[in-house]
């Protein structure tokens, strides 16, 4: 007598389509799911203007199954997500990012999903005193708060989040990618620069924009490349100031990359300037491929690099510190190739994927009660 095997439980996944960090987070929870054989799960895109349509195409050629929502209203965004929530049915509803865990939260409360669960990406967003209250509402109607590092969550927790719900799942990258890392030696790649991330008002390309600036008057000219999509706006400023600065036979503006890893694996300094973070995937894979890496002192940051352990820490927006920093990993390539050498080490044991999936999915299934330690993710 044949038995059916029971359904799965299934999760939904709701994002912003801009392919930021919090995208690929939950690209990587909806394809472990997969590979797990643990849930089913269905990833929501939020449409932005700069939602590729053939990255999304890229996502469902490998599998994954991927829709999209409106992105014009919130109200538009709200009620097709309903609409999913109606005809998935998931259990639990995972909604990441601001301001997308908001609409995503009300359009769960709506559609009666059981649990839901808020993932914050970054330690500084955009709340007005509103959204803050809006927040705050929701979260008491949430099962569980998950902060993308421990800056991330001690940032809820001054918002007025129940700690008890409320905990830290740092950010993970796929380390396969740079596994062929120790083949390039430090002292036979490019002395250049690389920054790979989106433009955006998030990040700080102008202060590093002008540390190259101060490092041509001290007679230094590397090679800097800035990877990344994002903001139109964004983008055209950067483009502006280089022009200003007269930096432009130095810079190379790559737009969206597909070979990050061989990128960063061809060049000896990886760089993130920025205003504020969650958990920076950019700088770990910067240490994942051997770079010595630079990053601005804000929250997350702090939680990856050690100053003068495994790279070196700037205070943020202070283009002579970075360009300080700078000139010390160019001028020194041994003491650079050493912190590089400790940033792989740590990237491989602290920052794999694997990590950050496996305890992601034990907080599901704890939700689900069916893991161990039912009394709650705190």
């Amino acid at each position: 007598m044949s038995t059916t095997p029971p359904a799965l439980p299934r999760v939904l996944h709701f994002v912003t389509g801009g392919f930021s960090g919090a995208t690929q987070v939950a690209v990587d929870l909806v394809r472990a799911h997969g590979e797990s054989g643990l849930f089913e799960s269905l990833l929501v895109l939020r449409r932005k203007r700069q939602t590729d349509p053939a990255r999304v195409a890229a996502l469902r050629a490998q599998g994954l199954a991927v829709e999209v929502v409106p992105g014009w209203s919130h109200a538009a965004t709200i009620w097709q997500l309903v609409r999913l929530c109606r005809k998935f049915r998931p259990d639990l509803l995972v909604a990441h990012g601001f301001s997308e865990h908001l609409w995503g939260r009300y359009a769960g409360l709506i559609a009666r999903v059981p649990r839901l669960v808020q993932v914050e990406h970054n330690s500084r967003e955009r709340y007005t005193r509103w959204r803050q209250a809006q927040m705050r509402w929701l979260a008491r109607r949430t099962r569980a708060i998950v902060g993308v590092s421990q800056g991330v969550r001690e940032a809820l927790l001054a918002r007025g989040v129940d700690p008890s719900k409320t905990l830290a799942i740092p950010n993970g990258i796929r380390l396969e990618p740079y596994a062929q890392a120790h083949a390039y030696s430090y002292a036979s790649r490019e002395p250049g620069i690389v920054m790979a991330a989106r433009f955006a008002r998030q990040k700080d390309h102008a202060s590093l924009l002008h540390a190259l600036a101060l490092l041509r008057e001290r007679g230094r000219t590397p090679t800097l490349l800035l990877a990344g999509g994002g903001k139109a706006s964004a983008l055209w400023q950067a483009n502006k100031l280089c022009s200003q600065l007269g930096l432009q036979s130095q810079v190379r503006f790559l737009g969206h990359c597909n070979d990050v890893p061989g990128l960063l694996m061809s060049q000896q300094v990886c760089v993130l300037s920025t205003h504020y973070e969650g958990m920076p995937l950019s700088l770990i894979e910067g240490m994942a491929a051997g770079c010595a890496v630079v990053g601005s002192r804000v929250p997350g940051v702090r939680e990856v690099l050690q100053d003068e352990r495994n790279g070196l820490l700037v205070d943020e927006g202070d283009p002579k510190a970075l360009a300080d920093a700078l000139e010390r990993l160019l001028a020194r390539p041994q003491e650079a190739a050493a912190m590089a050498a400790q940033g792989q080490r740590d990237a491989r044991e602290r920052h794999g994927l694997a990590l950050m999936l496996s305890r992601y999915e034990a907080l599901f299934l704890r939700l689900l009660g069916q893991g161990p330690g039912e009394q709650g993710p705190a």
